[in-house]
């Protein structure tokens, strides 16, 4: 399904509007994974057009910005605009929206893309509406389109169900959030040359309603890191009852890597929406993706299908995860998971003999 948002006709290589810009996501001097991703497909997209790829770094000056800046250059972008301002010690909707959409209105970008974070999404939003264009929400996949040289923004709609690729031709810029795990991570070349820029920020404490009275970090909920994860082990409904998802985490600690789950699992209480992955989860590029027991819906596919090796178990032969599998196996989770774990635990080394046989992880 191809979405055009409609007006005048305008071409993106509008001389109004040139260049893409990614938004370095950083919150309290810790840059966000994601913004490397995202640097990656900048690059790709600003050479598919010849415009230049920047990076905007936002914050305070305690939050060592320089070094983001650097690190943004590594991996890609020839042009970092610094926004430095003391309002922006926290993140508060109001004022980096200003900062931003202000950079952006000054500058005219043709491309902005952000994290699909919830600090992400909360801001693309709001520069969206500031600046009264398009914005699409959670891609998975975007290109330049050969004909109109507009940005192509496809993500999953109708729960899952269906791929929808959306253009905005009319609005400038073309705005998009990409999920973490989505894209590459690029590797960064600590040798490339680029500009710095200081951006002047014309924020007032006073104009800002909300106020931060304590930054409390946030608790990694039930302890996951899907998005780092090399080995992802997941359970869906076909484990039949509750009970048999800690066959799943037995096998994901014998590989040294995490437990997943599908949606159902998360909406039937078994299991904390941290694990979830799919459409409304996390998005994970693990090494090795296991699925025991789950039937591939797109909603769940979207979230893995991008790992390098996936293993699906399923009783159904006709189920879809085995469309995109490496290796499918028609069995029942429920009884082949033990078996690999018991497996997998002979054939790991014994510590005492670290370094003599084969590793798993």
């Amino acid at each position: 399904m191809l979405i055009r948002n409609r007006g005048p006709a305008r071409h993106c290589a509008a001389a109004q509007a040139s260049g893409v810009w990614v938004l370095v996501e950083q919150q309290h001097g810790e840059p966000h994974d994601v913004s490397w991703e995202l640097l990656g497909e900048g690059r790709r997209l600003a050479d598919t057009l010849a415009t230049p790829l920047t990076a905007v770094v936002a914050g305070a000056a305690e939050h060592g910005l320089e070094a983001a800046a650097g690190r943004a250059v590594a991996y890609g972008a020839d042009l970092v605009r610094i926004l430095e301002d003391g309002v922006l010690r926290h993140y508060r909707t109001a004022a980096y929206a200003s900062a931003l959409a202000g950079a952006a209105r000054a500058h005219r970008p043709a491309v902005l893309l952000l994290g699909a974070t919830p600090l992400g999404r909360d801001l693309a939003g709001a520069v969206a509406t500031d600046l009264e264009t398009g914005l699409t929400a959670d891609c998975t996949q975007l290109a330049i389109d050969p004909e109109s040289g507009c940005l192509a923004s496809t993500r999953p709609t109708f729960g899952g169900s269906l791929l929808c690729t959306i253009e905005t031709r009319a609005r400038r810029p073309q705005m998009a959030t990409v999920r973490p795990g989505v894209m590459p991570r690029p590797e960064p070349d600590a040798s490339r040359q680029g500009s710095v820029i200081r951006e002047r920020v014309d924020l007032a404490e006073h104009a800002i309603v909300s106020k931060v009275l304590a930054h409390l970090p946030e608790p990694r909920e039930d302890g996951a890191r899907l998005v780092d994860a090399r080995i992802v082990v997941s359970g869906g409904r076909g484990l039949g009852r509750r009970e048999n998802l800690a066959l799943v985490r037995g096998l994901a600690q014998v590989l040294g890597g995490e437990m997943g789950v599908s949606r159902p699992l998360v909406q039937a209480g078994w299991a904390a929406h941290g694990r979830q992955i799919g459409q409304t989860g996390h998005t994970v590029r693990p090494s090795l993706y296991i699925a025991a027991g789950i039937s591939g819906a797109v909603q769940h596919r979207v979230g893995m299908e991008n790992a390098e090796i996936i293993v699906a178990i399923n009783t159904d032969p006709d189920a879809p995860i085995f469309d995109i599998a490496t290796y499918g196996i028609v069995a029942d989770a429920t009884s082949l998971l033990p078996a690999l774990s018991d497996a997998f635990s002979r054939a790991r080394p014994d510590p005492a003999r670290a370094g003599e046989g084969r590793r798993y992880g």
